[in-house]
């Protein structure tokens, strides 16, 4: 059936939803299937194919009164990617920033032990709580509704790791050029960077969502 009408309909309710582009196309794909079958079933019952796909729209909802039951399905998807992420990001880093040299005496090395201790235990929280998220969200708690308000959550917990990693990336940079293997803690700073990025872009679009959603 050509349905110029559900074209319109589902192309005007993807570009209001905000979230992971793979869960983003499957929803609209799946809802474009639905009410393509819907305006078949009325188009078998004798109505003309341009009514039946407008009918068939009509019943399903206009995007305003929609769109937020999407959106909250993104948001809970994004909040699981972003948590997945610190999740397995961060533990590793900080594993990695225990096996960086002792850059030795002096007043820059005690910054950046300091750096490195403080960032290194906002991390560790942050995993944790990422853990936790995904196991709110996961397998075992399907059937259960999810946590108030845990997209912001995660948001918030993937935005404190992302700084807690650039602060990281900086103690590993100083250290870098203290200390004898500064090969090691220049790899290891420019890993850091790179999480940091990617963390600090998850979290930024997991507040989005966390906005968005209802």
């Amino acid at each position: 059936m050509t349905a110029p009408a559900i074209e319109e309909h589902v192309t005007a309710l993807a570009s209001a939803l905000r979230g992971p582009a793979r869960v983003r196309d499957r929803m609209v794909r799946e809802a474009r299937d639905g009410l393509l079958d819907a305006a078949d079933a009325l188009a078998a019952e004798g109505l003309p194919d341009d009514e039946a796909a407008r009918l068939a729209v009509r019943d399903f909802g206009a995007v305003e009164e929609i769109a937020p039951d999407f959106q909250r399905e993104l948001a809970v998807a994004q909040a699981r990617r972003t948590a997945g992420t610190v999740a397995l990001v961060v533990p590793f880093l900080v594993a990695c920033w225990t096996m960086v040299g002792d850059p030795g005496p002096g007043t820059a090395s005690l910054v950046a032990g300091l750096l490195a201790v403080y960032a290194g235990g906002v991390a560790v929280v942050t995993a944790v709580l990422a853990a936790a998220a995904l196991a709110a969200t996961g397998t075992v708690a399907r059937r259960l509704p999810d946590p108030h308000r845990l997209p912001e959550l995660v948001a918030w917990t993937g935005t404190t790791a992302g700084a807690a990693l650039g602060v990281g990336a900086l103690a590993v940079t100083v250290s870098a050029l203290l200390t004898a293997d500064w090969r090691l803690a220049a790899l290891t700073g420019a890993l850091t960077l790179v999480s940091h990025a990617r963390v600090a872009a998850s979290a930024r679009a997991c507040r989005t969502c966390a906005r968005l959603a209802p």
